[in-house]
C-alpha cells in the first residue's frame, strides 16, 4: 500500500492553493453561547456576532456569498428543549433566532446555537 504525506498542495503555477471541484464544503459555521454576554465559541467565515436581544444573534460572514439562495442547517446544540432557525438570509450576514421547542413564540437563549451553511462565495 502507497502513503503520500505532503506540508503543501499548490496549483499548477506554484502561486496558490488547490481549487476544489466538484465537492461541496461548508462556507459558513458557528456556534454562540447566547447567554450572558454573547460569545463564539466555535466559527468559520464569521467575522463578529451582534446581540439582538433575547434569543438573537447576527453572524456577519467573513467572505460574503454570492447570493441568498444558500442551503443551511441549525440546531441548539446541547440544549434539548430549544429550537435555533436561520433568519432574514443574505449575502453578508446571517440570523439566528432561538425558540422553545414547546412555542414557536418564546424566545430564549441558548448556551449552543449552532448554524452551518453551504453555497457559493461571491
Amino acid at each position: 500500500m502507497s502513503e503520500i504525506r505532503v506540508t503543501t498542495i499548490s496549483d499548477t503555477a506554484g502561486t496558490g492553493p488547490v481549487t476544489l471541484t466538484k465537492q461541496d464544503a461548508a462556507v459558513f459555521y458557528i456556534a454562540v453561547n447566547q447567554t450572558s454576554t454573547q460569545a463564539i465559541l466555535s466559527s468559520l467565515n464569521c467575522s463578529s456576532i451582534t446581540d439582538g436581544g433575547t434569543g438573537e444573534t447576527t453572524a456577519t460572514f467573513t467572505n460574503q456569498m454570492a447570493n441568498a439562495n444558500y442551503a443551511n442547517f441549525n440546531t441548539s446544540g446541547s440544549d434539548n428543549n430549544l429550537r435555533t432557525i436561520f433568519n432574514a438570509p443574505n449575502t453578508t450576514r446571517q440570523k439566528l433566532e432561538t425558540y422553545q421547542v414547546s412555542s414557536n413564540s418564546t424566545v430564549s437563549d441558548a448556551y449552543n446555537a449552532t448554524g452551518l451553511v453551504h453555497g457559493d462565495l461571491a
